[in-house]
């Protein structure tokens, strides 16, 4: 990533972000989209519909790990959606990382996972005997 300059009213100028999702760079800061690891409709599915709205609101602008949200291009972002990794992956270059980072994400957020959902990250675990998953709970 090379920083932006910030001008007046906040506007970004110059700058490079890398979107690990489909290996490319990005040089203007409205084709980045702030992607949730897991989408806001996955976490409500697998156990936020429970939380109070001040846990929802916790989850949603989560910056306490560095996995929860991510900057990524918003073709990659449209693309996933609200989809678990059964239904969508990111290019194979970031698969290990993407379900290391996902597995964290449930975890620190104590959500659940589908029977496809651990399907598709038991076979990712297999192709990626090197992958680490740390996060820290949320209270």
């Amino acid at each position: 990533m090379d920083a932006p300059e910030v001008g007046r009213r906040c506007a970004l100028s110059g700058g490079r972000w890398w979107s690990s999702y489909d290996q490319v760079w990005i040089t203007s800061a409205s084709s980045l989209d702030v992607d949730h690891m897991v989408p806001l409709a996955e976490a409500w599915d697998s156990g936020a519909a429970a939380w109070t709205a001040a846990r929802r609101e916790a989850y949603a602008n989560d910056q306490g790990a560095p996995n929860s949200l991510i900057a990524v291009s918003g073709r990659s972002n449209r693309s996933k959606a609200d989809k678990d990794p059964a239904a969508w992956l990111p290019v194979p270059a970031d698969q290990c990382v993407y379900a290391a980072d996902w597995v964290a994400d449930k975890l620190r957020w104590e959500l659940t996972a589908d029977a496809g959902e651990r399907d598709a990250l038991a076979r990712l675990a297999e192709d990626c005997p090197d992958a680490t998953v740390s996060y820290e709970q949320v209270p």
